[in-house]
């Protein structure tokens, strides 16, 4: 992480100004006030975990909001309290964000919020198709937050607090796409049963099923007997509303269990660490029982077979060498 700004070496009466501008342009358009403008301090470092924008702050108290008239963003932001409080109201719904708590907000729908002073919070910016492919697309999804009491919301906090000095001595490529994956998936679980207890949000069930039908996928990826109802049984849908609510996503249980296994494939195909493994080991111990088959769908999914692409893949440091 790189600290790219501090009020430390700003005139005090520029200080605020000089921080909303660059809070802008790094997170996201939006208004603001401080709470007092002399003796406003921030500062602000930004990273990145793959396509995946890392940001964290500490700031003076300011009030915050925005509305329809901000640029459109792309981006969903996953926000983890790091010290201190951050307030929030968006959908007619109040949210307190306190240390270690974690949630996912949505910049297009208008939102107003205040900062507590000496607070200090980390936000992912993660592209929006990233996150509506676990979550579904209920934008009631992005207006719940999840306290670190026990198990997922608690390895989902602890993992968020770490992530910017992880990503840091991650090498690039495979390394960073499979904690990025892991990241997102323990968000997407952590959000999605927070979501599934409160009772207002029933029209969000979709999204806790397909968050379900997911984590069963990602379950058992590696055995090669799982199957579309299978995979159902475990979710607790039948798999006619299972596969319903894929196809909104433009997809079935078969075609996500085949996706999955064939990316989980090209990383280890990728992986430097593995190159011991042969290609068919990495086929069988993801799940594929026909060597034809992995290699027809593989090629058709990445453009190469499998041995090619691992060649492919390691001639790459040496070509940009």
């Amino acid at each position: 992480m790189k600290t790219i700004f501090s009020t430390d070496e700003v005139h005090p009466r520029d200080r605020f100004d000089y921080w909303h501008s660059v809070a802008c342009r790094t997170i996201v358009a939006h208004d603001s006030t401080p709470t007092c403008r002399q003796t406003f301090h921030a500062q602000l470092r930004r990273g990145a975990l793959a396509e995946i924008g890392l940001i964290d702050f500490d700031a003076g108290g300011f009030d915050f909001s925005r509305s329809g008239r901000h640029p459109e963003s792309d981006d969903l932001l996953i926000c983890r309290q790091l010290s201190g409080t951050m307030t929030l109201e968006q959908c007619g719904r109040e949210i307190a964000l306190h240390a270690g708590s974690f949630m996912v907000l949505d910049p297009r729908v208008p939102y107003t919020g205040s900062f507590a002073p000496s607070a200090s919070l980390l936000v992912l910016k993660v592209p929006r198709h990233l996150l509506e492919s676990r979550l579904g697309r209920a934008p009631q999804v992005m207006s719940v937050s999840v306290a670190p009491v026990q198990g997922e919301a608690a390895l989902t906090s602890s993992l968020l607090a770490m992530l910017p000095e992880i990503a840091e001595g991650l090498a690039k490529g495979a390394a960073e796409e499979m904690v990025r994956e892991q990241v997102l998936d323990l968000v997407a679980l952590s959000v999605g049963k927070a979501m599934g207890k409160d009772r207002a949000r029933v029209s969000s069930a979709r999204a806790v099923v397909l968050m379900k039908v997911r984590s069963a996928v990602e379950a058992r990826l590696a055995d090669p007997a799982l199957d579309a109802r299978s995979v159902a049984v475990a979710a607790g849908v039948s798999l006619r509303y299972a596969n319903a609510a894929l196809a909104g996503e433009g997809t079935s249980i078969g075609r996500l269990i085949q996706s999955r296994r064939l990316l989980r494939c090209r990383r280890a195909l990728e992986d430097p660490s593995q190159v011991h493994r042969t290609v068919s080991e990495i086929a069988y111990g993801w799940g594929f029982s026909d060597m034809t088959h992995f290699g027809r769908k593989f090629k058709a999914a990445f453009g190469l077979l499998p041995s090619e692409y691992r060649k492919a893949s390691q001639e790459r440091p040496a070509a940009r060498a």
